[in-house]
């Protein structure tokens, strides 16, 4: 740990628990940490990440597990404040499958079970500075690359997140020289995780509407993944104002007309037929490089994996 100098890192720390916020201050006061925040609602983590972010936060889940993984999901995904990569671990004091899956889909860096020794924190934290994972964006997560299913798409782009605890940490940069590379970087990587998300979730309209499509149709039901393709339809419309992708907006308002369409019964065929001719449209705002058959390759195959994964797990639970 010589190597390396915590002294002008920001932390915050959100914890409920009065004796837990100290024992974690303790363990970075030793390890060199001396710009320390603690908060003890996630409330009050939300604000302190907006009005000025930190290098590195650790987090306690227990007792709020839900409500602090959607928290870091937000914050991943660039709804929670200006530096959506700051290094995050979540602390526990119970280990349970449940837990860690929630945390590792969440975007967390890490997940620390309570009590730690000071010395495994801070092999934690070093290893944070020192080789920290690159980041991928998916439609539904933003954080760590931690694929090891290899039927996953192998398209999903690496890249690696502004680190600003390496900076102070390691490299000793002057706060002038670290504000300027940070601004940069961040602008470089905000655009990287809009235009990768605005491409994800384009695909995954596509997705929804070959699934609409396939769902049986019910008298006076919703089929059950259209809330979810409108309410895509509407977070790419907002992603894409003042980009490189306003033409997407329109094709988005013509997916959400032919939704409501369907919504509310409608002629399915000429719902569906509108839905379709948007979707693949708003794909192709992100994707100008493929062809119509291409996109319907892609899609189709996504499709039958999911149903596929969908028999598997019926099969397993009966």
């Amino acid at each position: 740990m010589g190597k390396l100098s915590f002294d002008s890192c920001d932390v915050v720390i959100y914890d409920p628990v009065p004796s837990n916020r100290a024992a974690t201050r303790a363990a970075l006061y030793a390890l060199g940490f001396r710009r320390t925040e603690t908060v003890s609602t996630i409330e009050a983590f939300v604000e302190s990440v907006q009005k000025s972010p930190p290098d590195i936060a650790l987090c306690e889940a227990q007792g709020g597990a839900e409500e602090l993984c959607n928290t870091i999901q937000q914050l991943r995904q660039g709804a929670a404040g200006h530096n959506p990569f700051i290094v995050i671990i979540v602390t526990a004091w119970e280990k349970n499958n449940q837990m860690i899956n929630r945390v590792i889909s969440s975007g967390a860096d890490d997940l620390l079970l309570r009590p730690f020794s000071t010395a495994l924190l801070g092999q934690r934290i070093e290893g944070h500075v020192e080789r920290r994972k690159g980041f991928v964006v998916t439609t539904d997560y933003v954080g760590p690359d931690r694929r090891k299913d290899s039927t996953r798409s192998p398209n999903i782009e690496m890249f690696e997140p502004p680190n600003s605890l390496k900076m102070k940490a390691k490299e000793r940069l002057t706060s002038d020289v670290i504000a300027r590379r940070l601004d940069l970087e961040l602008r470089d990587a905000r655009e990287k995780l809009t235009t990768e998300k605005l491409r994800r979730d384009s695909f995954q309209v596509c997705v929804l509407w070959r699934l609409v499509q396939e769902s049986p149709v019910t008298a006076g039901q919703m089929p059950r993944d259209l809330p979810k393709l409108m309410t895509l339809a509407k977070s790419i419309a907002a992603r894409s104002v003042e980009t490189e992708f306003e033409a997407a907006i329109e094709w988005c308002q013509n997916v959400g007309a032919a939704a409501e369409g369907l919504a509310a019964g409608v002629d399915r065929n000429a719902a569906m037929h509108l839905l379709g001719h948007a979707a693949l449209s708003l794909h192709q705002v992100f994707y100008p490089e493929k062809t119509a058959a291409d996109q319907l390759t892609e899609i189709d195959a996504t499709v039958a994996l999911i149903k596929a994964r969908g028999m598997t797990e019926a099969a397993l639970a009966c």
